[in-house]
């Protein structure tokens, strides 16, 4: 597929056309987060196990995870904008489905289904803002990227709190999936004329075999991450996660045969022994590890150890979407320039926000006051928005146009596992240290459980010193940051 540029249509606005994709992109950045908040309502309603309660965020964050990377290769060759259109009418519907569900089967299943729509549209985002804009734009786009990517993670407490305290016409949780048809519906008939259809790669095959292969890899990390902890690592659960290295090397062996017969690959095999690519994904998989771990436990601290109810947690949490915000404005008036210093920068101030964060929990005011985490989080969501846009820059910026979808799906898997394994990791520790003693001591089991995420944080600050060390700057690929040809916004 060539890269060269072509006059974009004169209606062509890429802003819009951004505008577009993240409002479908953050429906399902919020629907983990908002279905946590009502699972004792569903709970209650449906007269569920507490095994279907956890399955109702398993079956989605599986199907997600499992699909991230064979549809960002289905967009490659059948166009992103029509999987990204598919994707959000799919997660529409499941959604309804999960509002009109009568039991928890219907529901867990219609869960199922609205992660792989989840999984349709979401590498796309990425993939075509990484094509759509050229160089001295790119960073801002991203930028505005990463302030939807964080709010996602505090919005969906506070929104999901806000419908059920409002309890519209008697229907208690379900209203928490029916808001997503009036937004989806929108982003679908809007998309088709706005979201411009970039050329696809007709001639691409699709691996069908690596596909299976990933798919079980992702299975066997996601799915014992999930259930261990609550089982009590069952065997079961320590074969899969031991079989997962395996897996996971039948299938770059596979993309080496198929790259070696000049055949197309799920995931390039040239991204796979790239050192940029590849420490930008661990870099990545690691700081989303962070961030919905510590969500997860600042609202059972808050609710179950304060007694804040959903909608006061969320409002208790609002100085890091607006960190957030700042932090991106800054971080997007310096282009693409300076990626690894502003990545580090913002790695730093999360570090510092922290730490900060850790102590301020951990000795909370008498009476308390949410106040009193106002400014750490606020600090950890500046450095977010630090760091967020040169991330998805430094992870990208090598990867040619035609395999931007295969290198953003690849990404935002490994984001989806470093997700399941920070939240699994981050409540363990959490947990472990609240039933260590005879009462329930909220403050010392946060400040128990938010030592990973100082750990994580020193690490990517390693990983960066060691790519700046090691890897020296790359000529630009060829159509790395140029825009392919585009087929105009009403186009399939």
């Amino acid at each position: 597929m060539s890269d060269s540029h072509v006059a974009a249509p004169p209606e062509f606005n890429p802003w819009l056309a951004t505008v577009l994709l993240l409002m479908g992109n953050f429906m399902n950045l919020i629907d983990v987060s908002i279905v946590n908040v009502a699972l004792p309502s569903i709970q209650r309603n449906l007269g569920a196990s507490a095994s279907q309660i956890e399955w109702v965020s398993a079956a989605y964050v599986l199907a997600f995870a499992a699909g991230l990377l064979p549809f960002g290769r289905f967009g490659d060759k059948l166009g992103r904008k029509r999987l990204f259109l598919l994707g959000v009418a799919l997660f529409t519907l499941a959604s309804a489905l999960c509002g009109l569900a009568q039991n928890m089967t219907m529901l867990i299943g219609s869960r199922a289904i609205q992660g792989l729509g989840g999984a349709m549209m979401v590498p796309q985002v990425m993939a075509i803002i990484h094509v759509m804009f050229p160089p001295d734009q790119k960073a801002r786009a991203f930028a505005l990227a990463g302030v939807v990517v964080s709010m996602g993670a505090v919005t969906g407490p506070l929104l999901g709190g806000a419908l059920i305290t409002a309890d519209i016409h008697g229907l208690d949780w379900r209203p928490i999936f029916l808001v997503n048809l009036p937004v989806g519906i929108f982003v679908i008939l809007a998309g088709l004329r706005w979201i411009p259809a970039l050329q696809r790669d007709r001639d691409m095959t699709i691996d069908w075999i690596g596909m299976v292969v990933f798919a079980l890899a992702i299975v066997m990390i996601v799915l014992p991450v999930i259930e261990g902890a609550l089982l009590g690592w069952p065997w079961w659960c320590i074969a899969l996660l031991l079989g997962a290295a395996p897996m996971g090397a039948v299938f770059v062996l596979r993309q080496a045969a198929l790259a070696r017969g000049g055949r197309t690959q799920l995931l390039p095999i040239a991204l796979m022994r790239n050192p940029g690519y590849l420490s930008g994904v661990l870099m990545v998989m690691l700081h989303f590890s962070a961030i919905p771990g510590m969500f997860l436990i600042l609202a059972i601290y808050l609710q179950t150890g304060f007694g804040l109810s959903p909608l006061a947690s969320g409002l208790a949490t609002a100085p890091f979407p607006l960190g957030v915000m700042l932090g991106s404005y800054v971080t997007g008036r310096f282009g693409a320039s300076r990626l690894p210093l502003r990545m580090g920068a913002g790695a730093l101030v999360l570090l510092v926000g922290m730490a900060w964060l850790r102590h301020a929990a951990g000795n909370p005011p008498q009476p308390f006051t949410p106040l009193a985490i106002a400014a750490p989080l606020a600090i950890c969501g500046m450095g977010m928005g630090l760091a967020i846009s040169p991330l998805f820059q430094l992870v990208l910026q090598a990867v040619p146009g035609h395999d931007a979808g295969a290198g953003s799906g690849a990404m935002q898997a490994f984001q989806q596992v470093g997700a399941a394994v920070g939240i699994a990791v981050v409540s363990s520790l959490f947990f472990v240290q609240l039933h260590h003693g005879a009462d329930a001591d909220y403050p010392q089991a946060i400040h128990h459980a938010l030592v990973y995420q100082l750990g994580v944080f020193i690490t990517i600050l390693l990983v960066l010193s060691l790519r700046s060390w090691l890897i020296r700057p790359r000529p630009k690929t060829e159509g790395a940051d140029g825009p392919p040809p585009m087929l105009g916004p009403g186009a399939r």
